[in-house]
Parts: C-alpha cells; sequence; structure tokens
C-alpha cells in the first residue's frame, strides 16, 4: 500500500521527535512518502497530486485545518471518483475531527488505530458537507460551518497567531466578539429545500457531525441526531439577547438538555440551504476564516470519503 504521511510542523501539538516515530511507525506497515507543509494550501496541494499519482491512503497529522486541506485536497476534482482514503492523526489544540471519528487525542495511541485500520482494511465511509460562496468557489467542510459571531470568534483567534489556540482563548474572544455583535444590525435570510424562507436571524451553524467543540474536552451539542451517516444539521438564532445566549449556552453544553426555544431554529438531516447576508459576514468552515460573505449555498454529499478507522 502506498501512503502519503501530510505533515504540519507548526501544529500545537506535535514535535520534530514524535512526527519522526509516527513516521517510522507507519513506513512498517505501507510504502510511505513523507510531506511537510510549509505554506497555507500545501496540505492540499500534496493530497491532489497522491490522487493524481495513485495513492492509496493519505494521512493528515496536524490540526483541523490540516485535515480540511488533505480533504478538499482529495477532492479536488469531485466526489464521484475514487480517491485515497483519509487516514487522521491529530496534532492540533482542539482536534475536532479525528475526536468526532471516535479517535484518542494522543498521536501515537491514534497511530496505532491507524495501524490497525491499514492492517485489517478497515474502513468508513461518512458524509461531508460543501460550502458555496457567491464568486463560486467551495470549500468542503468535515464537522462544521458557521456565519455571525462564531466566524467573527474563528477570525480573531487566526489573526492571534502568537497565542496559543486554548479554550480560554476562544472563550475570552468569543465574550469580547459577542458584545460587538450585539451592536450590529445584520442578519439572515436561510433559504431550505422547497424555497422556504427563515428570515431574521442572527446567527446560523451547519454541522455535518455531533458533538463538535472548540473548549477542550467540553462538547457543544447544537444539533444531537446529526451524523456522518445523515444530511446536514442547522442551526440558528433570531436573537443574541442575553436570556437567549445564557439559555442556549447551557442547552448546548449540557448533554442531558436539548436546544430549544423561541428563538432557536434547530433542524437535522437537511440536503442543502442557502444563506442570504444582506451586509457581509464571515464564514468559517471547519475552524478556517474564509473572509466575509454575502451568499453561501451549504450541500450535503453523502459517503464522500473513505476513512481508515
Amino acid at each position: 500500500m502506498r501512503a502519503l504521511l501530510v505533515i504540519n510542523p507548526h501544529a500545537t501539538a506535535t514535535t520534530a521527535a514524535g512526527r519522526d516515530v509516527l513516521a517510522h511507525a507507519l513506513a512498517s506497515s505501507v510504502k510511505l512518502d513523507v510531506v511537510e507543509t510549509r505554506y497555507r494550501g500545501h496540505a492540499c496541494d500534496a493530497a491532489a497530486g497522491a490522487v493524481a499519482d495513485g495513492f492509496d491512503l493519505v494521512v493528515a497529522h496536524g490540526g483541523d485545518g490540516t485535515v480540511n486541506e488533505v480533504v478538499n485536497g482529495l477532492l479536488r476534482n469531485g466526489h464521484l471518483g475514487e480517491v485515497p482514503a483519509l487516514g487522521v492523526i491529530p496534532g492540533g489544540s482542539a482536534n475536532v475531527f479525528a475526536r468526532a471519528l471516535g479517535l484518542s487525542r494522543d498521536p501515537m495511541e491514534a497511530a496505532h488505530q491507524l495501524l490497525v485500520a491499514v492492517e485489517t482494511g478497515s474502513r468508513r465511509r461518512i458524509g461531508l458537507g460543501h460550502a458555496r460562496v457567491t464568486d463560486g468557489g467551495g470549500r468542503w467542510f468535515t464537522f462544521n460551518a458557521g456565519l455571525g459571531w462564531d466566524a467573527d470568534v474563528v477570525a480573531e483567534v487566526e489573526r492571534r497567531r502568537d497565542k496559543q489556540a486554548s479554550p480560554l482563548l476562544y472563550a475570552t474572544t468569543a465574550l469580547t466578539s459577542y458584545f460587538r455583535q450585539l451592536r450590529s444590525s445584520a442578519g439572515l435570510v436561510v433559504e431550505l429545500p422547497g424555497g422556504e424562507l427563515l428570515t431574521g436571524l442572527r446567527l446560523a451553524f451547519v454541522s455535518n457531525t455531533d458533538p463538535w467543540t472548540y473548549l477542550g474536552t467540553t462538547p457543544i451539542r447544537t444539533n444531537p441526531d446529526c451524523s456522518f451517516d445523515d444530511g446536514l444539521g442547522l442551526f440558528a438564532l433570531r436573537s443574541l439577547g442575553p436570556p437567549t445566549v445564557v439559555r442556549t449556552l447551557s442547552q448546548v453544553l449540557l448533554p442531558q438538555l436539548t436546544p430549544s426555544g423561541g428563538n432557536v431554529v434547530r433542524m437535522d438531516d437537511v440536503d442543502h440551504l442557502r444563506v442570504h447576508c444582506p451586509e457581509p459576514v464571515r464564514l468559517q468552515v471547519d475552524g478556517d476564516n474564509l473572509g466575509k460573505q454575502t451568499d453561501v449555498t451549504f450541500t450535503s454529499v453523502r459517503w464522500a470519503l473513505r476513512v481508515a478507522i
């Protein structure tokens, strides 16, 4: 089996010694090539090259941004042809996708899980989300996308690259961003399949699985019935007033509660939806800032990718 290991050497939880150990372990079971990323988009280019060169497996070692780039490289030409399977060894601070798959947060344990999957031929077909923006560009996402408040948080954390992207940094950034959101009049309109419009929304999450989180080990459950096997989940708020936000946060952070309320919009297993923004608002996919947008179409693509797990 030919495998490509794509490493982000700047990922939070990676070290040179650890990367060498991982590469050696994988090389004992597969014919391994290794690429260390040097620029934004390098992982995407490397994965696309692996497709063209007929590799069997592409392993992403880094954070969710590295995984997202590898996925977008694997599916650069669409999802209809057979592409290499995806392997994931977490190396970032959040590792949302890896955790949603049930992988260990410890890189060596995750590498062992991957080696077992390689030796047994175990693969899982998962669905992905796809976001297409106004200019026609598109981006695949593995666990979620968001417009509004959370995207502003992602953009601010990304800007502060000198800080480690810790749960505390996300929490404090979310608080300061919230007060800016309260002063904003920007609203969103969601168009559902069949043309039904949901108006007056202040933020929107589109999920591909549940749970997801940037808050350490604390799961965030906006759409408890959402999974890699079904369509997308929509979660939106009509108000960002303190009573709504406090109530909703308690619901999404406590596993025994289900998000609900007069200002909560929640739908599961949605094939596609479109979000219109009269004023440009930020968009994030898998925790990566894609800038301000006014029109985004989200599509569920079922069984889009094989994962070695």
